[in-house]
């Protein structure tokens, strides 16, 4: 069934993958009136985030940041599907980076990176930073259910030199390349909710005390590598712009979340520049005192 599925959507795709970006974006307009409009996907949950997150606004307001973030959310993963079959020179153009020397500096300190990026504008394109860079790239992710299209995704990341690994296998890969001096940029997308078997520190995010991610923190701590945040900025339709933004070359010398706070109030500040880049489909504030 699973391989049934793969070979009926995957032409669908492909087409939309080559489409001209004019026809795209119109397509992409299509899909955000049928899951808006006609679907309604998460619209109470949205609601729900962009009252508890943006009070100071009202109700006007958060309706206009809700409907422009449902258009971003469909060009983002109709997005997805274009980086089956876009050329370099076209996403180079399209993502672009402001500071590259940054990332070159932490390189020539001979020490693996964590590159900590948030729910924000086009995630999925940061795997162009790859082709830019001399250290092997790995992307942590979720695996999908389907092994068909899981290895599809996993094909069009190796385009970009990205190493897809399951969350699973983090840790065990981390440690193999630190013993064999293997050094990498790892990177993580750490601002949703964890479980709430796994909540070590609570923070404010957005006014609201929730718990975080101390992951990214604890693995940077015990592997010795410098921490950064990848800030993607949409400059507009199609086009974005990622700035790395140092948080500590030496995490030993943090005190414990002192990295973890740093990152998630440079989400915050992220999100408060342009709120309707952000993904507020996810129950973010789920877990919250």
């Amino acid at each position: 069934m699973q391989f049934l599925i793969f070979i009926i959507a995957y032409p669908f795709l492909w087409i939309v993958s080559i489409l001209p970006f004019r026809i795209f974006y119109g397509l992409s307009d299509v899909v955000y009136f049928l899951v808006y409009h006609v679907i309604g996907y998460r619209r109470k949950v949205v609601r729900t985030n962009l009252v508890l997150a943006l009070p100071h606004l009202n109700e006007e307001e958060r309706l206009i940041i809700e409907k422009k973030s449902y258009h971003h959310l469909c060009d983002m993963f109709m997005e997805m599907i274009k980086t089956m079959t876009i050329s370099s020179e076209e996403m180079n153009k399209r993502f672009t980076i402001t500071n590259l020397e940054v990332m070159k500096d932490y390189e020539e300190k001979g020490k693996s990176i964590m590159l900590i990026a948030s729910h924000y504008a086009s995630w999925e394109w940061l795997i162009t930073l790859n082709q830019k860079i001399s250290f092997r790239g790995v992307a942590v992710y979720k695996k999908l259910a389907n092994k068909y299209f899981d290895k599809l995704v996993r094909d069009i990341r190796s385009k970009y030199n990205t190493e897809l690994v399951p969350t699973s296998k983090t840790i065990p890969l981390i440690a193999f390349n630190k013993k064999n001096n293997i050094n990498c940029v790892y990177g993580l997308a750490s601002d949703q909710s964890p479980k709430a078997d796994r909540i070590f520190h609570w923070k404010s995010f957005m006014g609201v005390e929730v718990p975080v991610h101390t992951g990214p923190e604890m693995l940077a701590k015990k592997y010795g590598m410098t921490v950064v945040f990848a800030k993607v900025k949409k400059v507009k339709r199609g086009y974005y712009e990622l700035t790395i933004i140092p948080i500590s070359d030496n995490p030993n010398s943090v005190p414990n979340f002192g990295i973890t706070d740093a990152y998630i109030n440079e989400v915050e500040k992220q999100i408060l520049e342009a709120p309707e880049y952000y993904f507020w489909t996810h129950k973010r504030w789920k877990h919250r005192r």
